[in-house]
């Protein structure tokens, strides 16, 4: 998927590593204020079974 990926991007090795940088940057931003925030009231991390005494 990588290599198909660097294949189809346009210019250089530089020009490919930026584009690959700035492409890595977005999807991370998009998943931390998108998605992480979407899914966590769906995952069980508040829920505790310990009980306080």
């Amino acid at each position: 998927m990588y290599s198909w990926i660097w294949r189809h991007l346009p210019g250089n090795g530089w020009v490919r590593a930026l584009i690959s940088l700035v492409l890595i940057i977005a999807v991370v931003y998009i998943l931390f204020q998108y998605v992480f925030p979407w899914a966590e009231p769906l995952l069980p991390f508040n829920d505790v079974t310990v009980d306080n005494q």
